[in-house]
């Protein structure tokens, strides 16, 4: 009888990235695959119609951290009315390894997971600061992966390979992209509209991703400047728009961070502040601390600094983030996984 695995979390494009590669790389080596995940997140979108796994479960869970009162109530009887019925799929297939990439869609199943005594636990931890769930969980943990925990027993980040097969060491600036995720951050779009006359007198090219929401305003704003820019609102193409790139500058999410380290692109952080705990933040400080980028909290943000950073020896820093990480965490990890 095949083995199968429980890969379960999302909600959010990090996570589902993450997820995304164990789902490639049990898929390779012939293991049957049960996904676990939310149908109020992003996880139907990216998995629904996915062929390489066995059986899909989208649970009608939310998150517990910013409720209150009553509806913390509900979401919490919610939750442990489903870590019951995950226990059931438990059962039903014999499962043995459940592994977490954490996101409130991982909550039902990594409580049963619990709750089921001979069954490992494996939780892919993808920020600085460990979320809510996590912090919870972890106690009870057969192994945690982290890429900014010490302890970790493999630190490299779960990439995928594409990221690395473009990469290339930059010489010098002559093309930056700005990048604001598939929502778009206006904080990063306004930056960019405000820098792009001296990029354009310095001969350097402009990519430019705005997101859905702001995209026709920035375009408008760009023919106004009469500027010639590769703007767009969502590209499937992104490990190719950061290929021609020589600088970038972007948002802190674990996943779209080490991405841009494994393209060995030199990038100036723009954390979003909003996000829980603040780990974009951290999650740059991490590569700041090593030389690694540049970073600027929004209400900090000055030209001069930009400027500067562009100007400076970014061909050094491209070569330092080649050693930043490397290509075969996924293996590994699975590899660890399949050994215990």
């Amino acid at each position: 009888m095949k083995e199968t695995v429980v890969i379960t979390g999302g909600g959010t494009g990090g996570h589902l990235k993450v997820a995304d590669a164990f789902i490639e790389e049990f898929y390779r080596r012939d293991i049957d695959i049960i996904f676990i995940g939310s149908s109020n997140g992003q996880d139907k979108a990216w998995f629904e119609n996915d062929d390489r796994i066995k059986e899909k479960y989208f649970l009608d869970t939310k998150g517990v951290v910013n409720k209150r009162g009553l509806n913390k109530v509900f979401s919490l009887f919610n939750i442990l009315s489903k870590t019951f019925f995950c226990l059931k799929i438990y059962k039903k297939y014999n499962v043995k390894r459940v592994i977490s990439v954490g996101g409130f869609s991982a909550a039902a199943a990594s409580f049963a997971t619990v709750l089921k005594k001979d069954c490992k636990f494996y939780i892919h931890e993808q920020n600085s600061k460990m979320g809510k769930l996590n912090q919870i969980t972890s106690r009870f943990a057969t192994e945690v992966f982290s890429s900014f925990d010490k302890n970790s027993s493999i630190k490299d980040y779960p990439v995928s390979k594409i990221f690395f097969d473009l990469s290339r060491v930059r010489e010098e600036v002559k093309t930056v992209a700005f990048f604001g995720g598939s929502q778009g951050a206006i904080c990063i779009n306004d930056f960019a509209l405000k820098v792009a006359s001296k990029l354009n007198d310095m001969n350097i090219k402009i990519i430019h991703q705005t997101g859905k929401n702001d995209f026709e305003r920035v375009k408008k704003e760009y023919e106004k400047l009469n500027i010639k820019v590769d703007v767009f609102d969502f590209s499937k193409d992104i490990p190719l728009k950061m290929q021609n790139a020589d600088f970038a500058v972007s948002r802190a999410g674990a996943s779209t961070l080490w991405e841009l380290c494994a393209n060995c692109l030199p990038t100036f952080f723009i954390p979003f502040k909003y996000a829980a705990g603040d780990h974009q933040y951290f999650n740059a400080k991490a590569l700041k601390d090593k030389n690694l980028c540049f970073l600027q909290r929004e209400e900090e943000l000055d030209e001069k600094y930009f400027f500067e950073a562009i100007n400076s020896n970014i061909n050094k820093m491209s070569i330092d983030l080649k050693d930043s990480i490397k290509p075969d965490a996924i293996l590994l990890i699975v590899n660890k996984i399949l050994e215990d």
